[in-house]
Formats: structure tokens, C-alpha cells, sequence
């Protein structure tokens, strides 16, 4: 009888292991999740260590493995983290199926989402090197000649109470809802190369990206080109080297074929920056970045999360060479 509990525990256990480290919870494969429990056991440990010596006040006074055993080892932690990461899954849900309490739950989410945060952006054919900044971003663009797309997306999140200060800081003008606005940085192919610069929704697209020194960035780096939409006009119009906007509407009395050009250049600069508008899409794919339900000061970590995760797979993608787009003479003409 008295076995029992714990035979049963240790099924449940196993159960929500399983099911937890299934893609379709964690939305990372079995392979992706293995590189992640070697990558980052050895900091949760290195933080956990740190974390308890301050609780002490000291050194640890008896020898390790000794004291209480977590509930959830970081196998499991992991797990959790990116099943709620990845379905937006309720601590108290999470806790059910590992048996625990909900404070735990919470408690291994808090440690694991930092740790993920902090990883950067997988940066495509390189294995091993990673963004972190705008200053590594422009850094890698200048270097290999990639040209970078940047676009804005707006996330809704809960409403601050009445009075609170900054209140309206967050109610955007476009989506008449109180959001978190980030942007987000990719390749030709819609590749992520770095999303964040976290501002409240309320400032407009391009302020976002100046308050964070990307005019800076781009004067230290004239050699860097990025496609963008009409909200960064101003960029385009102070850096017209260097960063491609949407043109100017021609006038209602303009000629047929100045309307004509305008339709196909128009065509042409939306067909190279869409992709980075379906880079943004595949974060919205991960339930937390279609309306986030939790403290508006942990947005910027999640968000971090999420894209570095997606941008761990996209960056295995083969890179595609851009294909020419000049008209080449089947034949020499004679003179």
C-alpha cells in the first residue's frame, strides 16, 4: 500500500514527459529539444547555484546531493517552459500533469525563460554564432552582404488599471487596443536575423527604431541596404542609399505611364520586403504572441524566446542565391 504513490507518481511523471517533449507541445523537435538540454543545463545549474548561495548567505555547509531534491528536474523545467511557451498552457495545467504544485511550475518557468531570452538569434550558415544586438545584426550584414528587411507588429495585452501612470502609453492608434509593438529584422528569404527593440504601442514604427540608434547604425555601415514599408519613409528619405521604401503615389493627372512604373517599382519593393511580414507571422504562430494574458513586464523575455527559438529553425534552411532580375540580349546585335 505504501508503494503505491509512488509507483504512481512515477507514471504520471513519465506521461507528462513524454507528452510535454512531443513537437506538438513544445513546438521544437526531439533532436532541437536535445540541443537545448546540452546547451543550457550547464547555465541553469551555474544559476541555481548562485541563486541559492544568496538565499544562505554563504556557501553551501554540507556536501552536495545532500538536502532536498527539486520536484522537477531541468529535463522537465525545459519541457514545461516550452509546452507553455508554445500552447500558452495555464501553470495550474502544467502542474496537474507533472504533479506538483502550481508554484513550482512557476517557479522552474521563471528560471528556464530567461536563460532562453537570452540565446540570441541563430544566424544562417554559421553553426554557433548567434545575435544578441542591433549592433551584431548590422555587424553580420555589413560583413556577408545580406541585405535586411524590417517590419513592425503589434501584440495585444491586458489593459493597465485606471490611474495607473503610463496608461496610455500602450493604446495604439492603428489597432485601438492597448499593445506591445516590437520589430523584427530578416533576410531574403524571411529568415529571422533579430526581433525586439520592445516599445509600447503607441509609438510609431519608425520612432521605435530610432529611440534604439538604428540612423546610428546605418551611417557606421553605408553599406548595408534594407527594404522597408511606408512607415519609414523618414529613413528612407534621410539614408535614400541605403534603405528602400514604397513610392510616392503619382498624381491623378500624371501620365498613364508614369502611373504604370509606379504600380510595377511598387510591386517589385513589396515583393522583396513581404517575406519579413511572414516572419512575423511564424512568431504569431506560438499562442503567446497572438494576445498576451501575462505581466506586460515579462513580454520582452517571451518574445525573445519565441524568436530565437523559430529563428533556430529557419536558420537550417538552405540559403537561396537571389536571381537576377536584369534583361540580358539573347544575341549580340550587329552594328
Amino acid at each position: 500500500m505504501g508503494r503505491a504513490p509512488r509507483v504512481g507518481r512515477a507514471v504520471k511523471l513519465t506521461w507528462a514527459r513524454t507528452a510535454c517533449t512531443h513537437p506538438a507541445l513544445s513546438g521544437v523537435s526531439h533532436a532541437h529539444f536535445g540541443e537545448l538540454l546540452e546547451e543550457l543545463a550547464q547555465p541553469w545549474a551555474a544559476a541555481r547555484a548562485s541563486a541559492l548561495q544568496v538565499m544562505r548567505g554563504g556557501p553551501r555547509k554540507r556536501a552536495e546531493g545532500a538536502g532536498r531534491k527539486p520536484r522537477l528536474v531541468f529535463t522537465d523545467r525545459l519541457a514545461a517552459t516550452l509546452a507553455h511557451l508554445r500552447l500558452g498552457l495555464p501553470h495550474a495545467a502544467l502542474a496537474e500533469l507533472y504533479g506538483v504544485d502550481r508554484s513550482t511550475v512557476s517557479a522552474a518557468i521563471r528560471e528556464v525563460r530567461p536563460l532562453l531570452a537570452a540565446r540570441g538569434f541563430a544566424v544562417p550558415d554559421r553553426p554557433g554564432l548567434r545575435i544578441r544586438t542591433l549592433d551584431d545584426l548590422f555587424a553580420y550584414a555589413d560583413a556577408e552582404g545580406v541585405g535586411i528587411r524590417l517590419d513592425g507588429t503589434e501584440v495585444q495585452v491586458r489593459r493597465p488599471r485606471a490611474g495607473r501612470p503610463g496608461r496610455k502609453a500602450f493604446v495604439s492608434g492603428k489597432k485601438k487596443q492597448n499593445t506591445i509593438k516590437t520589430t523584427t529584422f530578416s533576410d531574403h528569404q524571411g529568415r529571422p536575423l533579430f526581433s525586439g527593440v520592445v516599445r509600447p504601442g503607441r509609438m510609431h514604427d519608425q520612432t521605435t527604431v530610432r529611440t534604439e540608434g538604428i540612423a546610428e547604425q546605418f551611417r557606421l555601415h553605408p553599406d548595408v541596404h534594407a527594404e522597408v514599408d511606408s512607415g519609414y519613409q523618414g529613413l528612407a528619405k534621410e539614408f535614400p542609399s541605403q534603405v528602400s521604401a514604397p513610392p510616392k503615389k503619382p498624381a491623378q493627372d500624371a501620365p498613364d505611364g508614369d502611373k504604370r512604373a509606379w504600380r510595377e517599382t511598387r510591386r517589385r519593393q513589396s515583393s522583396a520586403r513581404i517575406v519579413v511580414e511572414h516572419t512575423n507571422a511564424e512568431f504569431k504562430q506560438w499562442h503567446p504572441l497572438q494576445r498576451y494574458t501575462g505581466r506586460r513586464e515579462d513580454y520582452e523575455q517571451t518574445h525573445l524566446a519565441i524568436a530565437g527559438l523559430v529563428s533556430d529553425r529557419a536558420a537550417r534552411h538552405t540559403t537561396r542565391h537571389l536571381t537576377s532580375t536584369e534583361l540580358v540580349p539573347v544575341c549580340a546585335t550587329a552594328c
